[in-house]
């Protein structure tokens, strides 16, 4: 009687890629670790997924996905860039991985269109409702925006700035983003 697949297998894979990764980033992420941490073998993995590429391809849009819950479900533009700190540091590694890897494994090689990704045009869409305007005449404040939250992440994770000045950074980081939306609003009247 054939083997049946195994249902669970992709969420094992991915489970256990994000844990490897956790672990030590892209050198601890072979497929031999990748098949005993998930507790089946290499040739299973491959049957589902193509190469190590495409592991890393379904574990960014997992984190991607995650990071878009977590934002979408705020009350206010202010709530949405606290949330997005507060993933980015509870998920370091994750955050750093689709930020490193992201624009080469999620968009192809041929659109090098002028589209970021869901989470810009989310934050273009509040904007506009916000601010009104079309989504697209917020780009460059959403750019600056996501701009503030990213460096303001990057600094935290790799403690540039001290885990003793850690509230006063999210403080300055909240402030600007409230000056920001002041100036714009102040712009549309």
């Amino acid at each position: 009687m054939p083997r049946q697949p195994d249902p669970e297998l992709e969420k094992r894979v991915l489970d256990a890629a994000q844990k490897l990764w956790r672990g030590g980033g892209d050198k601890t992420l072979s497929m031999r670790a990748l098949a005993k941490a998930a507790r089946t073998n290499t040739p299973a993995i491959y049957r589902r997924f193509k190469d190590r590429k495409d592991i890393l391809r379904a574990l960014l849009l997992r984190v991607r996905t995650k990071q878009l819950e977590a934002i979408q479900s705020a009350r206010s533009l202010e709530e949405a860039i606290d949330r997005y700190i507060d993933f980015a540091l509870r998920n370091p590694w994750e955050y750093e991985l689709y930020y490193l890897q992201e624009h080469e494994q999620l968009r192809p090689a041929v659109s090098r269109s002028p589209e970021i990704g869901p989470g810009f045009a989310w934050l273009q869409n509040q904007l506009a409702e916000r601010l009104g305007g079309s989504p697209e005449d917020h780009a460059s404040l959403a750019l600056a925006l996501w701009g503030l939250a990213h460096g303001t992440v990057m600094l935290l994770i790799s403690k540039v700035v001290p885990p003793a000045r850690a509230a006063e950074l999210r403080a300055g980081c909240r402030k600007a983003l409230e000056e920001l939306l002041r100036a714009a609003e102040q712009r549309g009247r």
